[in-house]
């Protein structure tokens, strides 16, 4: 999924579920950061070596789970933590906007989603498609329909 997509579709379900502005924009930054994490495709000295890593550890959710388990747990176990929390959900706004970059990568290839070695998906569209384009103008409506029927 192109980047613009991957930022209006996450854009629209935070803000549906919060209605913050502000945990809107960490989620937007954050979808794009398994890609980023990949490095830039334009840059690689071999695009096809770059190609064969593309949605691997970096798109596997373990990690962004872990990181807002913990940022969870220290914040329930230490009252002082609290002065800190709301840089922790800065960081879990990111880690969620992840999550849901990888979520919509599984809607147009497959992603590992219990282990790294198992990859799961569909194969909606292409990247860059009309289809690509019309899903996630669908998936736009119905969050916007499931928040106006709720």
């Amino acid at each position: 999924m192109k980047w613009i997509n991957h930022q209006i579709v996450t854009g629209v379900v935070v803000y549906a579920a919060t209605n913050s502005l502000l945990y809107t924009a960490y989620s937007m930054a954050g979808t794009i950061l398994p890609d980023k994490l990949e490095g830039d495709p334009r840059r690689a000295s071999n695009y096809w070596a770059w190609r064969s890593r593309h949605r691997g550890w970096s798109h596997w959710p373990v990690p962004y789970l872990f990181v807002i388990a913990m940022l969870l747990l220290v914040k329930k176990g230490n009252m002082a933590a609290i002065d800190m929390w709301d840089v922790s959900l800065i960081t879990i706004y990111i880690m969620i906007g992840a999550l849901l970059h990888i979520l919509e990568d599984a809607l147009c290839g497959k992603v590992p989603l219990i282990s790294l070695s198992e990859k799961i998906g569909l194969k909606l569209f292409k990247v860059g498609s009309f289809r690509e384009y019309f899903c996630c103008i669908l998936l736009v409506l119905l969050v916007y329909a499931a928040k106006a029927f709720t």
